[in-house]
């Protein structure tokens, strides 16, 4: 074997072919990645064709096979084709190139593959709709011409209508759809667009749109179905549309009273509404995009991107309706993604849409059209569905565009199911994720592969949602877990499955890691730590393989000893975990009803400062909070009746969000925090933090900063000065501390994540910061900071325990019970 090859882009360095006294030389090439369904093998033969070259090309378990002959020169341009010029839905991992005796082979052929080869191939996401599709959808003289469901091998429906594997026709929701003659030839021609591709059809032999009312009595049928949804559109309607991945519910999001009657059907307050756009000049006109956020619209993946609004985005007459994203600074701005959102916009007089899932606030989104007229018809005011069903709900993504990166919010359209390189090979382990922002994750050899989005485990549907996803992953990956790793918190609704599914592992002799027959292979599980498993998600992601000192701040999670971590500074190597220090402990009086208002948890940080004195020395700040309720908290924290503490970093945020008046009551998760630090007014000064130790812990002491934040209040600062303050003080108190452990472990590679590292200030400021000082820096690049990585790290946690052998001390260590 000569040489194994990086992707395209890392440069690796090219074999040496060294021809024969002929001139002529056979090699063998073997390219993994997501390399199959997505016109790999096309584009080969067509290269080979074009120099001269002899051979045959074929799927292979782990890849694309092939052999060639041919001149050197010849050889060498094939192969730096093979890099530069890959289809555009191909990720190549590595090339491996292999020298062969010569034979003299004729013509080059597709071979047929073995069909119990193709079950670890790797299936590509759903792409948007490519630039060739999109030219013929508007070609009036193409047959596919306003075909809402024109696709080819580079674009089109993947991960959402496959049911098993291979990844063929007959294994999608596009087997009940026979194709025509016509797309039958195309689909057998190596040389056409659409060789291979599963879900080719067209007018005569494919799925089509119809447009129903809430009863179900049809509107209209096929292309005049679209025009007329655009017409109810126009009219301020709420149309329900069938997606790729779900329902959207759709309305003009310059339509004020329509989007606010969205709003009181939907149940959703003041959540903000993702916009989609008819093209990026629209998407300009109210926001101001950056290079990076322009590159993330316009890309295949095509995710909602989190983009500041102009000043007078919502106060010109065209501008967006202020109740699109009420009190936010950012629109979730996104562009057409299928042919159908294509139509849409090309008949309407409109450029922007409200398109948001296609639910009730806290239940999965819609994917099936009976379930649609159950389940929106109070909603929506005509249907605008299709016969091709989704076999797998897949939301929208989401990202943040950071200067030169990405920040991801919400992984699963687009993105889902790429897995996450491992820096090892290991054996099958599945995550089960949190409770909120639940997803899972199940590792096969080198990868591990997150689920999409599957929601908050807090109901019935959601929790079918994630069951289902389970199934699917086990199905289209070919395996099933030997280990299942779960969460602490015995309550958590994925923990309870684990428990159904799998045996708790045999502390006593850590024996049985692969399996025992007399016990049926039931899997083993374990419960994994939350903020041992937020660390040990980016150093997965990060495929680093030494020790790091994490910083793990978020809302709440159950922490071993049985209180609510989230201000957390972790030693994490591999599947050890040892506590080095934490937020100062904050009272949440009510206690989740305080997550719910932030006003609670503010009195509770002042209470803290001046005790029985607070309302004496902060009664000015406490005078919009509601007497009768404000009396009733304060008893609370006086007799410590019903009010856990926390060290969550979260929040305090809250806490200070409420102090300057930003936020007393929040309607969505983060929301005090997000308009926070939506509020920075840029100011040099940082209030200080103080450090101490506690029974063997660095605690980080929040209190000067609620001083301090009051003080200036008190004394009329603008909030937005004291939120940039706090800011600034949290950054160089979290620096201080993690220089002051860094002195006890040696360490200087630090790992951040949790979801308050979604606020880019924070974010960039720390890193920034740490970086300056001589920190290497651990930070998500593929999977979100918040708890939508927490099954990542599980699984990752999981491996690490099963490759260490005897595991009863290091499982007591995973649960916190570690010696100093």
């Amino acid at each position: 074997m000569d040489s194994v090859a990086g992707s395209p882009n890392t440069g690796a360095k090219k074999p040496a072919l060294t021809p024969e006294p002929h001139g002529k030389r056979r090699v063998g090439i073997r390219v993994e990645g997501i390399v199959q369904g997505v016109g790999f093998r096309p584009f080969v033969y067509q290269s080979a064709h074009r120099y001269g070259l002899k051979g045959w090309v074929r799927n292979d378990a782990t890849g694309v096979e092939m052999e060639l002959e041919g001149s050197h020169e010849a050889l060498e341009g094939f192969l730096t084709s093979l890099r530069r010029d890959a289809p555009p839905l191909a990720a190549i991992r590595s090339i491996t190139v292999q020298e062969k005796p010569y034979k003299g082979l004729s013509g080059f052929h597709i071979k047929v593959s073995e069909t119990s080869s193709l079950r670890t191939a790797l299936i590509s996401p759903d792409t948007a709709i490519c630039q060739d599709c999109l030219r013929e959808l508007l070609d009036p003289l193409d047959r596919r011409y306003r075909y809402p469901f024109i696709n080819c091998t580079n674009c089109g429906p993947r991960y959402t209508i496959v049911q098993d594997i291979p990844y063929d026709r007959h294994k999608t929701t596009m087997a009940p759809f026979d194709m025509c003659a016509t797309c039958r030839a195309e689909y057998e021609d190596p040389l056409n667009r659409r060789f291979h591709a599963q879900p080719n059809a067209c007018p005569q032999c494919g799925p089509h749109v119809w447009l129903e009312d809430s009863k179900g009595r049809v509107l209209a049928q096929r292309d005049e179905a679209v025009r007329q949804a655009v017409r109810y559109l126009e009219g301020g309607q709420i149309v329900a549309v069938k997606g790729l991945g779900g329902f959207h519910l759709a309305v003009l999001a310059r339509h004020e009273a329509a989007v606010s009657r969205l709003r009181r059907r939907k149940i959703r307050e003041e959540k903000p509404f993702a916009v989609m756009f008819g093209n990026l000049e629209a998407v300009r006109g109210v926001c101001c995009v950056s290079a990076e956020e322009e590159r993330l619209l316009c890309s295949k993946e095509r995710p909602i991107v989190l983009v500041r609004k102009r000043s007078d985005a919502e106060s010109s007459s065209a501008g967006i309706a202020p109740s699109v994203a009420p009190r936010n600074a950012y629109l979730g701005a996104f562009l057409p993604y299928t042919p159908l959102h294509v139509l849409l916009f090309q008949d309407g007089s409109y450029d922007a849409l409200v398109m948001t899932s296609g639910n009730q606030s806290d239940e999965p989104i819609v994917t099936d059209n009976a379930e649609a007229r159950e389940r929106l018809r109070d909603i929506a005011d005509v249907f605008l569905m299709h016969n091709r069903e989704i076999y797998i709900r897949c939301d929208d993504s989401v990202v943040r565009g950071l200067c030169g990166g990405i920040l991801p919010v919400r992984r699963a359209r687009g993105y889902v199911p790429v897995p996450v390189p491992l820096s090892c090979a290991g054996p099958v382990v599945l995550g089960t994720g949190a409770e909120l922002k639940n997803t899972v994750c199940l590792t096969r050899e080198r990868d591990a592969f997150v689920s999409q989005h599957i929601g908050d485990l807090e109901n019935l549907e959601t929790f079918q949602a994630f069951e289902k996803t389970i199934d699917h992953l086990q199905k289209i990956l070919d395996v099933r877990p030997t280990w299942i790793v779960h969460d602490l918190h015995p309550n958590y609704l994925s923990t309870q499955w684990a428990e159904t599914h799998a045996d708790p592992f045999p502390c006593e002799n850590g024996a049985g890691a692969t399996g025992d027959p007399s016990r049926g292979d039931r899997p083993y599980r374990i419960a994994v730590q939350h903020h041992h498993a937020h660390i040990a998600s980016v150093v997965a992601e990060r495929k680093y393989d030494g020790p790091v000192l994490g910083v793990a701040l978020d809302g709440t999670g159950y922490g071993s000893d049985g209180t609510l971590w989230g201000g957390e500074f972790l030693y994490v190597h591999g599947d050890v975990c040892r506590r080095l220090g934490r937020f100062f402990h904050l009272p949440l009086p009510g206690g989740d009803r305080a997550v719910k208002e932030p006003w609670r948890t503010a009195l509770g940080a002042l209470w803290v400062l001046a005790q029985d004195a607070v309302e004496e020395r902060y009664g000015p700040l406490m005078k919009r909070w509601p007497k009768k309720e404000r009396q009733l908290v304060l008893d609370m924290l006086r007799r410590h009746i019903n009010t856990p503490w926390t060290s969550s970093c979260g929040r305090l945020f809250d806490a200070v969000a409420s102090l300057c008046g930003v936020r007393d009551r929040i309607s969505y998760e983060g929301q005090a925090a997000i308009e926070l630090e939506q509020a920075i007014e840029e100011d040099p000064e940082v209030y200080s933090v103080d450090l101490y130790r506690d029974k063997g812990l660095w605690v980080l002491d929040s209190r000067p900063l609620v001083a301090q934040a009051a003080k200036d209040l008190l004394r009329d600062e603008k909030p937005g000065v004291v939120a940039c303050r706090f800011h600034r003080g949290l950054v160089v108190a979290l620096t201080r501390l993690l220089d002051i452990l860094s002195q006890g472990t040696g360490l200087r590679t630090a790992a951040l994540s949790g979801g308050v590292f979604q606020n880019v200030f924070l974010h960039t400021a720390l890193q920034r910061r740490l970086q300056e000082r001589g920190w290497h820096v651990l930070v998500h690049e593929q999977v979100p900071p918040n708890d939508a990585c927490i099954a990542l790290g599980q699984a990752y946690i999981g491996r690490c325990m099963a490759a260490k052998g005897g595991m009863e001390d290091r499982f007591g260590r995973v649960m916190g019970k570690i010696s100093e």
